[in-house]
């Protein structure tokens, strides 16, 4: 195998023996990248931290576009609760800056490495929204997608164009942030990113309810989502070697509210088994686990998204297939370890409403199985259509999906 060249001019090329890695420092340098390649008629694969290279199939040789020369803050303006960033910056930069102030990413992203037997800390704010990542409380505050504000980025034809702005309100348009996050790369390059940031609560704390069913678990979480507690997480854990299986539903805000809401809930869920308070140590350990799902194991691992009432049914057929499980968004989300056939997950998954997405397997079963599940033959037309009108020559298609 022949030795990387590390080209550190936007300008770089090389041999088809080769691997070329581009390493831009400015939007301009990333859109001299994009030219250079579409010159070349080769393909590009955007990389930030690396945490998700394994999921997708295994990418076909492509010039590698490092991003991380764009890494800082652009602009941070607390009191209009809005940052703009730039791509290659870290996410545990970005949590740090807005700690600070006390604010935070209100979609509780995470970094995939630990999913992948990596340590965490290489993620990076680009990789986080290009992937749509979010956390336990999707549930109730939405993706990445809901956040986005705006954005700058480098198209596959060596264009650059702006999407959505940096204000809270803005309705002039397309509201290409909605596409863009959660596109995994394959629409554009993005140089800037312009995120709403929230108050970071001043206290958490998590109740639990131990050895409850699946079913009845799933019971609780959506009567505590639909009270007033205001419930920001809700999540089913089985079989933690510290507690056992345990259901647990996080409140947050100020002191005197979250101790209120506390109450409302012990009262309203009481007939169900003891309601505990944890220990915040523990707490974060099991929500960390939640995200992490470490917990399950190695092996293939699956996220099923499901309407929250069929999850029970989908976690008793990961059990009927020897997997491991655990319910989050309330179960309307199955993390699963599960060996066996693709399509008997994938088939249910569609039976109960919803798609399962394989996020980490071994590459035999990578290369046989779309990481995505497979959309109907007219949304999968539209989406063809959508990424021809930003890359109409395929350069940020290398095979991964």
């Amino acid at each position: 195998m022949s030795t990387p060249e590390i080209c550190r001019s936007p300008n770089c090329r090389g041999s088809e023996a080769m691997t070329i890695t581009m390493q831009p420092s400015t939007a301009e340098d990333v859109r001299e990248c994009v030219l250079n390649t579409l010159e070349a008629k080769d393909t590009v694969e955007i990389r930030g931290g690396g945490t998700k290279a394994g999921f997708g199939k295994p990418v076909q040789p492509a010039r590698i576009l490092d991003m991380r020369g764009l890494s800082g803050i652009v602009d941070y303006d607390p009191p209009e609760l809005v940052l703009t960033v730039l791509p290659g910056t870290p996410l545990t930069d970005v949590r740090a800056a807005l700690n600070e102030l006390g604010q935070a990413l209100a979609f509780d992203p995470f970094d995939h490495g630990p999913v992948y037997g990596m340590d965490e800390g290489a993620a990076t704010i680009g990789g986080v929204v290009a992937a749509g990542v979010a956390g336990s409380q999707r549930l109730t505050s939405g993706s990445a997608r809901d956040h986005l504000l705006g954005f700058k980025a480098v198209s596959g034809r060596g264009e650059a164009f702006v999407g959505g702005a940096k204000v809270v309100k803005n309705v002039t348009g397309y509201d290409l942030p909605k596409i863009m996050a959660g596109s995994w790369g394959r629409l554009a390059v993005l140089t800037e990113l312009t995120l709403k940031v929230l108050p970071k609560p001043p206290e958490r704390l998590t109740l639990a309810l131990r050895d409850l069913p699946d079913d009845r678990a799933v019971a609780v979480m959506a009567r505590a989502l639909g009270s007033p507690a205001e419930v920001a997480a809700a999540a089913h854990v089985i079989g933690d070697p510290e507690v056992g299986t345990v259901t647990l539903l996080r409140l947050q805000g100020v002191r005197p509210s979250v101790a209120a809401r506390a109450l409302q809930l012990e009262a309203l869920l009481g007939l169900e088994g003891e309601v505990q308070r944890l220990p915040e140590p523990l707490a974060a350990r099991l929500w960390k686990e939640v995200t992490n799902v470490t917990a399950l194991g190695t092996g293939p691992l699956w996220r099923i998204s499901v309407p929250p009432t069929a999850g029970p049914a989908i976690a008793r057929r990961v059990r009927e297939m020897g997997g491991r499980y655990l319910l989050d968004w309330g179960g309307g989300l199955v993390c699963a370890v599960v060996e066996g056939e693709s399509a008997t997950l994938r088939t249910a998954a569609r039976e109960a409403g919803g798609h399962a997405t394989l996020v980490r397997a071994d590459p035999a079963l990578r290369a046989e199985t779309p990481a995505f599940h497979p959309a109907p033959v007219g949304v999968a037309a539209l989406e063809e259509r959508v990424r021809r009108s930003f890359d109409p020559q395929g350069i940020f298609e290398t095979g991964r999906f």
